[in-house]
């Protein structure tokens, strides 16, 4: 079976030796020394993954942060070609969402059992997500978030930079599900997701599936520190949170307009800002390997 490896060289600290591991891992299961392509800031992982699909290779690893996964799986969309994920950044919530393996030896074990899953992809602005799409709030707390922070303290440095934008005005937002007549809310942030879990385990969605054809909404509204605090704790605890201030919906298809432009984000990357989300589902885009 041959493979090919994509890797962000600025997640992986011991690049030579994750390439080793990677390589050695192969060899032990029977197959050739993979493809070999490491993402540059130019591109994150799109015309790796396109090159390795012209070599005809049955899966590509992903060796980085929610970022490279993305990357990779907006091109393995709707070809045969299978995902695995090696967990190198801060998220890797689809790796944590899926229950994928994170170390080198089982994510490899996993991709060549031939154990596959299938499962939806989101679209937005022509490109795919795996995870979710947001505008408001959480991606301006991403950007308030130094590089630097999070190689030090990880997930939680998100918690720091969300202080720094928590005075930010809400946004006044309709929401159209389907096709359907817009109501309008005011909100700290809306997410649209794919997968469930957040950061830290929190997971506003509960009952969030990447196979059931739908995306999953989130509408916050505004929360007061107390009602945050509360959040904080269910995260911490692993538990889904109870609140007033959010709304929860599910649609194939989900259009937001706020009257002004904000911040959005897809799969924890920063994007254009702008006044419009319109998200829809692909159902069973990508073969994904692992349970």
């Amino acid at each position: 079976m041959r493979t090919a490896v994509v890797i962000n060289p600025t997640k992986v600290a011991d690049l030579a030796g994750q390439r080793d591991r990677i390589g050695a891992a192969l060899v032990a299961a029977g197959c050739p020394d993979p493809l070999w392509f490491e993402t540059t800031e130019a591109d994150p992982g799109r015309g790796q993954t396109r090159a390795a699909l012209a070599a005809g290779v049955a899966v590509v690893f992903a060796c980085g942060g929610d970022g490279t996964v993305r990357a990779c799986a907006d091109q393995l969309a709707g070809t045969d070609v299978a995902l695995a994920v090696l967990p190198a950044g801060t998220g890797n919530l689809l790796a944590a969402n899926l229950d994928l393996p994170s170390d080198v030896e089982s994510s490899v074990a996993a991709a060549v059992s031939g154990r596959r899953r299938r499962i939806d992809l989101g679209c937005l602005d022509g490109e795919h997500f795996a995870l979710m799409t947001g505008i408001g709030f959480d991606a301006a707390m991403m950007a308030a978030t130094p590089e630097s922070w999070k190689r030090v303290l990880g997930w939680p440095a998100y918690l720091l930079g969300g202080l720094r934008r928590w005075r930010d005005r809400p946004m006044r937002v309709s929401i159209s599900l389907d096709g359907g007549p817009a109501f309008k809310r005011t909100a700290r942030m809306v997410l649209v997701a794919n997968l469930g879990r957040l950061q830290g385990g929190l997971d506003l969605f509960g009952d969030a599936q990447p196979d059931d054809g739908r995306l999953d909404i989130a509408v916050i509204g505004r929360p007061g520190p107390a009602a945050i605090a509360g959040v904080v704790l269910s995260a911490l605890r692993g538990q889904s949170p109870r609140t007033r201030h959010l709304e929860t919906f599910q649609a194939s298809h989900v259009d937001i307009r706020s009257t002004i432009p904000h911040q959005r984000e897809l799969d924890g990357d920063l994007i254009e800002p702008g006044d419009r989300l319109l998200a829809t589902i692909r159902p069973a885009a990508l073969w994904v390997c692992g349970p």
